[in-house]
This record gives structure tokens, sequence and C-alpha cells, in this order.
């Protein structure tokens, strides 16, 4: 995993051990075969040649073992969790591992043995949260694939553009929705994706999925947020993958506000306070 120190050692043994074949012991003479003969026949050369053949064939291999090393503690963990890791790659930690699963980020020592879910700071940059740096790059990248399956309440004046993982059964989901004229008229459009706090075989999916697929997305969104009996109605939907994608970025309860900077308000936000924050965040 950490090539660069093998390729500086195969270029120090090069410069180290090469200029020592003084080109005064070569033979004066022009034949290319004669003076390649000479050159390998040198003890000095077989035993340097076979040095840095093996680290060539370090270099070479290395990055094959170090995939090897990666599918197996993938596996490990796996098997461990009993859910995908649907990434895994180096962390900012030398010796620690990143793995992307469906539960969020974890890491785990390169052999392994050890998994770990916690934030990782940096303390040279000002105790910078590295976790939550990894974790705003996973909501902006994740959040393109539901551009055209979100109930958008779009502000005519638009500034900015919040997502909101929502639940139509949760209080404050359902203050929040009381109030987004208040939202829109601040220039803020709202961008609703669904999370069903009870999960995917509950009522609350269902209804959802109802709200998702009727012939007015944003009206059936209004009137189930003030407690009004939704139609029961299927089309193909993207309800569940909005929800396990919450699950990946580690949305645990609603609201759940994704800023236009990718960092997350875990919570109802008045209009204007929230309109605040998006000021000071961008």
């Amino acid at each position: 995993m950490r090539r660069l120190f093998k390729l500086e050692c195969l270029i120090v043994c090069i410069n180290f051990f090469l200029p020592k074949l003084s080109n005064s012991e070569i033979d004066n003479d022009d034949s290319g075969s004669s003076i390649m003969n000479y050159f390998y026949e040198k003890p000095i050369v077989k035993r340097y040649t076979t040095a840095i053949s093996s680290l060539l064939f370090l270099l070479i291999s290395s990055p094959l073992a170090a995939q090897d090393m990666l599918d197996i503690v993938k596996q490990k963990v796996e098997n461990e969790l009993s859910f995908p890791v649907t990434a895994i790659a180096e962390s900012p930690v030398p010796g620690l591992l990143q793995l992307t699963t469906q539960r969020g980020l974890f890491y785990a020592s390169e052999d392994g043995k050890y998994l770990l879910r916690a934030n990782v700071y940096n303390l040279d940059e000002g105790l910078r949260n590295e976790t939550e740096m990894a974790m705003t790059g996973m909501r902006l990248e994740g959040l393109k694939q539901f551009e055209n399956s979100m109930i958008e309440f779009k502000a005519e004046n638009e500034k900015y553009v919040i997502n909101v993982f929502t639940d139509i059964t949760c209080g404050y989901c359902r203050k929040l929705h009381k109030e987004i004229d208040e939202y829109l008229a601040l220039g803020i459009t709202v961008r609703y994706l669904a999370f069903p706090r009870a999960g995917l075989n509950s009522k609350g999916f269902n209804d959802m999925v109802s709200v998702w697929c009727a012939t007015d997305p944003n009206a059936a969104m209004t009137a189930a947020k003030l407690g009004e009996d939704v139609d029961n109605v299927r089309c193909a939907n993207k309800v569940a993958d909005q929800y396990r994608f919450g699950q990946q970025i580690g949305v645990t309860g609603t609201p759940n506000i994704i800023m236009p900077n990718g960092t997350v308000i875990p919570g109802y936000q008045p209009a204007k306070e929230l309109a605040q924050a998006i000021r000071e965040n961008s």
C-alpha cells in the first residue's frame, strides 16, 4: 500500500551501484556484444542485478498483494457486520483503512484485526474533521442519483437549495413543512428525500411510496404532513433507495438537512436561522 518507499529504494540502488562500474574497466572494443558480455560477467553486476531485479519484483507485485489484503479485510468486515462494504481505501491516518458501508464510514487496521467507528481529527489543520470531510463528499456525490426523484418545493427567487430527509409522521418534519412558505420567501428551495424511520417494512414506508407516486406529489406531501389520509398508489419509485442512501451517510433521524456545501444540520431549523447558517457556511 505504501509503494513510494520501495520505489525510492530502487532509485537509490541504481544511483549508488551503477557508477561503481567505471568505464575504464571496459575494453576499448567497439563491439556492442563484447561490451555487454563483459558487463554481465562482472561479479558486482551479477550481484546487484539480482538485487535490483528483486526490488523490481516487489514494486510490481506489491499492488497485487495490497489489493489481496484489501479484499481480505473487506470480506472479514462484511462477515462480522453482516452488511456490505461498498468501498475500501487508505484513510488519512497511516495504518488505517477507510471503509464505506451501508451504515456510514468505518475504519479498520490494515491487518483487519481492529474496527473503529469514530471521527478522525487533523491536529495540524486546526482540528479539521477528516471523517466529516469524507462524508461531505459522499453526500454531495450521492445526491446526484436522486435529482429527478425528489419532491421539490422551489423558491421563486432561488438563492440556496437544501436537501431534507423527511418522514411524513415526524413531528418536526411537519413543523418544518408548515413553514415552507417562509423558506421559499427567503430564496431557499427545499428538496425532500424519503426516510421512513420505521424502516422499509412499515406503514410509514408504504404511505411515503403513495406520496411519491401521487399525481401531484407536492400536494400529497402537504396533505400527509397535515395528518390527512394518503391514497394508496403504487409506481416505480426511489423511496427505498433514498432510505438506504440516508443510512449510508449517517442519517438516523428526521428532519436531516443537507446544506448546499454538503454539511448537515440534524434537526429542525426555523427559516431565518437556516438562511443565516447557509450564509455562514457558504
